[in-house]
């Protein structure tokens, strides 16, 4: 669900994880090389990426390869839609409301 989501995507470098994986499939030592932290860093942000359905594995003898799972951000979107809807009738209330104070 988009608890997980919004968890996973709070850390920047998480974030920037996920949009390096979203232009390719990557190898941790590959990504490892775009950012200021370690190895294991960086294996941590992938699991909770993981765990959150954002990116894929991929195993290939000893090397793990990872890639952007674009259906992971599905939850998060079907949860945007939902309050769609919501904030332009409460904006225009908002506007009525800051008329009237201005008069």
């Amino acid at each position: 669900m988009a608890p997980e989501i919004f968890r996973a995507l709070a850390d920047p470098t998480r974030r920037s994880v996920y949009e390096k994986l979203a232009a390719g499939e990557m190898s941790v030592g590959a990504l490892k090389q775009s950012f200021d932290v370690s190895q294991p860093a960086i294996s941590q942000h992938l699991a909770e990426l993981r765990k959150a359905g954002l990116v894929t594995e991929r195993r290939e003898s000893r090397n793990a390869y990872y890639r952007a799972n674009p259906d992971g951000l599905d939850p998060l979107l079907a949860w945007i839609d939902r309050y769609r809807g919501y904030w332009p009738e409460k904006i225009e209330r908002l506007k009525t409301v800051l008329k009237g104070m201005d008069q």
